[in-house]
């Protein structure tokens, strides 16, 4: 995996490199596909949500690892698009099968399947482009935020929530859970929501995220793999941010993924995520995403739809 490289120190925006010898997890462990055969991998589990089903995010960031490793060095993935078909089991490792589906001049493509016992629960297929420098180029403006040096650490953010004695138990229980999680990503809230603002949210949230720990200029497929795990984190929760208060969720997981990747990146370095939720209806919820370099450069687009089933929530004054 080589060519093109993303952005060297000072470009790009938000650097700050740990030192070398803090190499991300997301590189040596979750992302590193162990070879079996050819354009055949196994995968092997390092962060298992709450839920105890695999993580999406995981499942798209292996898949494309896999991808990427069967495609020429002159060429970058643009775009993926993956369903998820069955629940993943934390407890055995998947299976990727990657078929070469076509190999042109400009434009390749790879379809991936993750297998657990003997039944695909992931489907997905990754194009990948010669870089085609281009005369018409166009982009939305980044959103004006405070950058991340000035904001809270997420896990900061939660022990300051758990800390104020006027927290409701609901939102306590769920703070908690989050807290006892190793997640190896690191994330900075957007201008947080005030206990009493969480009553009254629109389904849109930014943050900003990057990966834990170092990995370098390295070549731009490893940090679109990277992204590719990042992007699936706290993602279709954003459809849930006005109807949090009112309903308890039962049954949450993503039905399909999308990503789109228009510019070089470092996914070890500070991005802006923009997320939005336009739809929610028929127990679905769509999700649009961007991810921003901090110099204001549109690096990735993502969309999501997926499964939200949920309960009315008992008021604490029938407790």
């Amino acid at each position: 995996m080589s060519s093109p490289q993303a952005p060297k120190d000072g470009q790009g925006g938000g650097g700050g490199d740990p030192p070398g010898d803090l190499r991300s997890v997301l590189v040596t462990s979750v992302l590193n596909l162990e070879p079996l055969d050819e354009d055949l991998f196994r995968g092997r589990h390092y962060w298992v949500p709450t839920s105890q089903r695999l993580f999406g995010g995981q499942i798209v960031g292996q898949a494309l690892v896999a991808a990427a490793k069967s495609v020429s060095e002159d060429v970058h993935v643009h775009s993926l698009h993956c369903y998820f078909v069955r629940a993943g089991d934390p407890k055995v490792p998947v299976l990727y099968q990657v078929e070469q589906t076509r190999t042109g001049v400009s434009f390749s493509v790879r379809s991936v399947k993750a297998m657990q016992h003997g039944k695909p629960i992931f489907i997905c297929q990754a194009s990948f482009q010669q870089v085609q420098p281009s005369p018409m180029q166009h982009q939305f403006s980044m959103p004006t935020v405070p950058p991340p040096e000035e904001l809270l650490d997420y896990e900061d953010f939660i022990d300051q929530c758990l800390r104020n004695p006027n927290l409701q138990e609901k939102y306590r229980v769920g703070m908690n859970r989050i807290a006892a999680q190793e997640v190896p990503i690191e994330i900075k809230l957007v201008n947080p929501p005030t206990l009493s603002q969480m009553q009254r949210m629109e389904p849109k949230q930014m943050f900003w995220v990057r990966a834990r720990g170092y990995i370098g200029e390295g070549d731009i497929k490893m940090h679109c793999c990277v992204a590719a795990y990042i992007s699936d984190y706290a993602f279709l929760g954003t459809a849930l941010l006005p109807h949090q208060w009112q309903h308890k969720v039962r049954f949450m997981v993503s039905l399909d993924h999308s990503m789109w990747f228009h510019a070089p990146f470092r996914a070890d370095h500070w991005m802006l995520y923009e997320c939005e939720s336009p739809w929610a209806g028929s127990s679905r919820g769509l999700v649009h995403g961007r991810l921003w370099r901090q110099d204001g450069v549109l690096a990735v687009s993502c969309a999501q739809e997926g499964v939200i089933r949920v309960k009315p929530r008992v008021s604490e004054s029938k407790l």
